[in-house]
């Protein structure tokens, strides 16, 4: 997305009145509403909580228009329809009055979910670790059996490059850091893209982290939010899971693995990838702040994005990531995990 794309968005998103909002959920659900309309954080959407007269909580998401097309918000429906098929724990959207999940409002397309309570957890006992690993074997039994052709595909020459040119192509960063930036950027890509040939690319979460695990004492982990779905290799769904660094994190992997072998088997040379990824997603988190800038809710919560310090503490980090990456044991003779 470009940054006229960014102000278009703040142009659309206003036109969401309390009153249209209930008025769509009651026309696509074909239910009453009570007067609720609670807008909950998001700089990326616009997501508002509703309830109707009997009780049943509901969420809206309006998605940003330019971020994604409505064949890649399909096929993020689509693949959490296809888990709900499969009773695989996740909070899938309710069809609409055109047989899909998808509506469309003055151009921007929209979901209604229903309301889940549960807690995030950021921390799991070791069969919460058996639970999620089970969990995830089974998402991504059912991700391998078709692409996402709409969907982007996650590779260090691909996603992350792109993501390097939107921040040094703009002006999001002071001249002089810029070229210390690309540098680093540059060494990373080189470094890990051999890592990724020959590597199993399937349908994906993306945005596997604690935030989008809810927990129910009763009935254990849902998977939420579907919205990053992305192709990639399926360790992409792990390690943003995992408490600390690859090798600090052993003995949770293992009993990830445990749970997950049980549904599919699990390539443990792609374990290697773990800190490639990490580095991946710095650059993306910055590429995704560059995107939000333009919102003054995003710039009031966080003055400090895009200073000098900003850039040179993404450099050091970016700095500190290689040297890890370059340290790993090597696979053929140094790390039992990878066997």
């Amino acid at each position: 997305m470009n940054n006229q794309q960014d102000k278009n968005t703040e142009q659309a998103f206003p036109l969401l009145t309390p009153e249209t909002i209930l008025t769509l959920a009651e026309q696509q659900l074909d239910c009453r509403c009570q007067a609720i309309c609670r807008q909950l954080n998001s700089y990326i959407n616009r997501v508002y909580e509703l309830e109707t007269v009997d009780g049943q909580g509901l969420i809206i998401k309006f998605y940003r228009p330019g971020r994604w097309s409505r064949q890649a918000i399909a096929e993020a429906d689509q693949f959490t329809l296809d888990l709900d098929s499969q009773e695989i724990p996740v909070v899938a959207p309710l069809l609409l009055q055109n047989g899909t999940p998808q509506g469309i409002h003055e151009n921007v397309a929209f979901s209604i979910f229903p309301r889940m309570g549960g807690r995030f957890l950021d921390e799991f006992s070791d069969d919460q670790w058996l639970a999620i690993g089970r969990l995830l074997g089974r998402m991504h039994q059912v991700g391998s059996a078709t692409k996402a052709t709409h969907r982007q595909t996650l590779h260090p020459l691909k996603t992350t490059a792109e993501q390097v040119i939107f921040l040094t192509s703009g002006s999001f960063m002071p001249p002089h850091v810029q070229k210390p930036f690309e540098n680093i950027c540059a060494q990373i890509l080189r470094e890990i893209s051999p890592f990724f040939t020959q590597t199993e690319t399937i349908r994906l979460h993306g945005d596997c982290h604690f935030a989008n695990l809810i927990h129910r004492p009763d009935q254990g982990f849902f998977l939420i939010d579907f919205d990053d779905m992305v192709n990639g290799p399926p360790v992409q769904d792990v390690w943003m899971l995992l408490p600390s660094y690859h090798q600090e994190s052993l003995p949770e992997l293992e009993l990830f693995l445990e749970g997950y072998q049980t549904f599919r088997p699990f390539d443990r040379s792609s374990l290697r990838l773990i800190e490639p990824l990490r580095a991946m997603r710095y650059i993306h988190y910055a590429a995704w702040c560059a995107h939000q800038s333009v919102d003054p809710g995003f710039t009031r919560n966080n003055p400090d994005w895009g200073s000098e310090l900003y850039w040179q503490e993404e450099i050091n980090d970016l700095n500190k990531q290689l040297v890890r990456i370059q340290q790993a044991p090597d696979q053929e003779t140094g790390n039992p995990m990878y066997r």
